[in-house]
């Protein structure tokens, strides 16, 4: 999770791509010029261990948009897909 919000804070499309599970991978992400990821709050996690072959995360990004501050709740969920994690979707 910590890593794709600093890919999305840096603009790394092909990380992204890589770490989103195959089944739910959208063809290609155009990220917003505009908008500039400041701050990331985990609240809630469940599994992820080496043990786990899935978990969830909620988190709440907090970005600013053309000067104006805002924030992207979610609650994730991610599995282990050819031994790395990869994010599937909100829940």
């Amino acid at each position: 999770m910590r890593s794709r919000y600093s890919a999305f804070s840096v603009g790394d499309v092909a990380y992204l791509l890589r770490s989103w599970h195959p089944t739910t991978r959208p063809p290609r992400i155009e990220p917003d010029e505009g908008l500039r990821w400041v701050r990331l709050e985990v609240l809630e996690t469940t599994g992820g261990s080496p043990f786990h072959t899935e978990g969830t995360v909620r988190f709440r990004a907090h970005y600013l948009s053309r000067g104006t501050e805002g924030h992207l709740d979610e609650h994730s969920r991610f599995v282990r897909h050819e031994g790395t994690w990869s994010y599937l979707g909100a829940l």
